[in-house]
């Protein structure tokens, strides 16, 4: 095997080609929109454009736990925005998100002065107090530490996606020292929940906050094995308290919803692309439209 060659960095890093992998035709180092196009508009005063990834689905979930509650003002449009094709750099996205990343939350309540919300964290928060601080303790240490696992996700998941699930599985070549770094760091995040877990339901306790809603999308599908084809490399069956909450809230009937939203991949039952009545999970999801989509359209691109 020959060895590979050093790399110097130049004095002055330039933009002169694709950084390679999966995601290198939507990679930039430049803000800003591409394209003119504007966000479509549903009925509801909450609009959310996303596609169904993990910090996708921590907002659906949030959504469709509102309104199991009882919050009907939760109801919404979810519309979907396909990144690996770029549509998060149209105007009318960056005008909700300038950070061009789902997923984007427009509040319409107010039509004259809509309220956008961006960043998946800040979406639960303002959700949460939207709503009568809904799965958000409201004062004193519970506060504390619900922001506080809220936060942790926050910062501990670009490691994993960006560090670890990229470098394992989108990375054009395999690089021994990026995946071990990054290996060795979720398996500390691992154990970090797994820890919090042996004694508490729940991660500040015994109540189901958005300190779960945010970090479930990420670490419990990790922990049973359902991110990157990672599940035996990192061995994730011997994080038995995190698995046990992992199973615990995908039971939840609204969890089981949110993650149908926005969705693209998977079995065709389980992809609601877009939502925008509830009654769509019954009628909508892409085994029910390809099933009565006219023969002729049988061989189109899905959209």
């Amino acid at each position: 095997m020959p060895e590979s060659i050093p790399y110097t960095p130049p004095t002055v890093w330039q933009w002169n080609k694709e950084s390679g992998g999966k995601f290198a035709s939507i990679n930039r180092p430049i803000a800003g929109a591409t394209h003119d196009k504007e966000l479509p508009v549903g009925r509801h005063p909450l609009q959310l454009y996303s596609l169904g990834t993990p910090n996708g689905v921590k907002v659906t979930v949030m959504l469709e736990e509102l309104l199991a509650l009882g919050h009907s003002g939760a109801e919404y449009d979810a519309w979907l925005i396909r990144i690996n094709e770029g549509e998060q750099f149209g105007s009318g996205f960056v005008s909700v998100n300038p950070n061009s990343k789902i997923p984007a939350l427009l509040d319409r309540s107010d039509a004259a002065n809509p309220v956008r919300v961006f960043e998946s964290g800040a979406i639960l928060m303002y959700l949460a107090e939207k709503f009568g601080s809904a799965f958000l303790p409201t004062s004193g240490a519970a506060r504390a530490e619900c922001l506080s696992w809220l936060f942790w996700q926050m910062g501990s998941a670009p490691f994993l996606g960006g560090g670890f699930g990229h470098f394992y599985a989108y990375a054009p070549t395999k690089i021994e020292y990026a995946i071990d770094r990054y290996a060795m760091e979720v398996k500390r995040q691992l154990d970090v929940l797994n820890q919090r877990l042996a004694d508490n339901e729940f991660l500040i306790g015994n109540e189901y906050t958005v300190a779960d809603i945010a970090i479930w999308p990420w670490y419990g599908l990790l922990v049973k094995g359902q991110a990157y084809e990672s599940g035996e490399f990192l061995q994730v069956h011997e994080y038995t308290h995190v698995v046990r909450w992992a199973d615990q809230i995908a039971k939840r009937p609204a969890v089981q919803r949110g993650r149908k939203v926005n969705r693209v991949t998977g079995d065709p039952a389980n992809q609601l692309r877009e939502r925008h009545e509830a009654s769509d999970f019954d009628t909508k999801t892409q085994d029910k439209l390809d099933a009565a989509a006219p023969a002729s359209s049988a061989t189109s691109p899905a959209r």
